[in-house]
């Protein structure tokens, strides 16, 4: 898999749109794409996260976490294609293992949430790798402090089937990398804070009966 972003998505998210050829459900677990159930899910928002990673000053590579994300997936099977992910970020519950970087990251100086609490993302195409059946690459819009910008999020599937409970749920990893500087959010580049954001996103989407 490239080395970009290997959740929502945003989007996050956007990891959950792989998969190819439509079968029909099955009852176990899967690893094989066609196998998965179609329909609706909803992202886990316990078991979905959207790490970042940025170098800070050159000394070190920062890391932290968007948690509580909402993400709906509409999966066809069939028609991978016609998949859709819609995501919310909410950037007040961002953790980083620091209470003066949370509050800092609640300015203007970087997601100004008191006028932007949200960052979303809104699928516009999935594209199953030739290759590959697990890998796809699902390209959207991300907006962020009012800024709409196009995102590209390679994704891997995981696995399908019953969970604890036997909740039927599939599984998914993306990558992608955003420049801060596109949705205006400049503070610390002159000095070496990266304007390069690395993602990780995780997701495990629940289908809605």
């Amino acid at each position: 898999m490239r080395p970009l972003l290997r959740y929502a998505a945003v989007g996050v998210a956007a990891v959950a749109l792989i998969t190819a050829g439509g079968v029909a459900a099955q009852a176990a677990l899967t690893r094989v794409p066609s196998e998965v159930t179609a329909g609706a899910y909803k992202l886990d928002s316990d078991h979905g996260k959207i790490t970042w990673s940025v170098s800070h000053l050159g000394f070190s590579t920062y890391t932290g976490q968007f948690v509580n994300v909402q993400a709906e997936l509409s999966l066809n099977t069939s028609n991978p294609s016609a998949s859709t992910l819609t995501a919310t970020i909410p950037l007040t519950d961002v953790m980083t293992g620091s209470q003066g970087l949370n509050g800092h990251l609640q300015t203007a100086d970087f997601f100004d949430t008191a006028n932007h609490p949200t960052a979303t993302f809104v699928s516009r195409s999935v594209t199953v790798d030739a290759d590959d059946a697990n890998e796809a690459t699902v390209v959207g819009d991300l907006t962020l402090r009012g800024v709409t910008r196009p995102v590209t999020i390679e994704v891997e599937f995981n696995q399908a089937g019953p969970s604890m409970g036997n909740t039927y749920k599939a599984g998914f990893d993306g990558e992608a990398t955003i420049k801060r500087s596109d949705f205006g959010i400049t503070y610390g580049i002159p000095m070496g804070l990266s304007d390069e954001v690395k993602l990780h996103l995780e997701g495990e989407f629940t289908l809605q009966q």
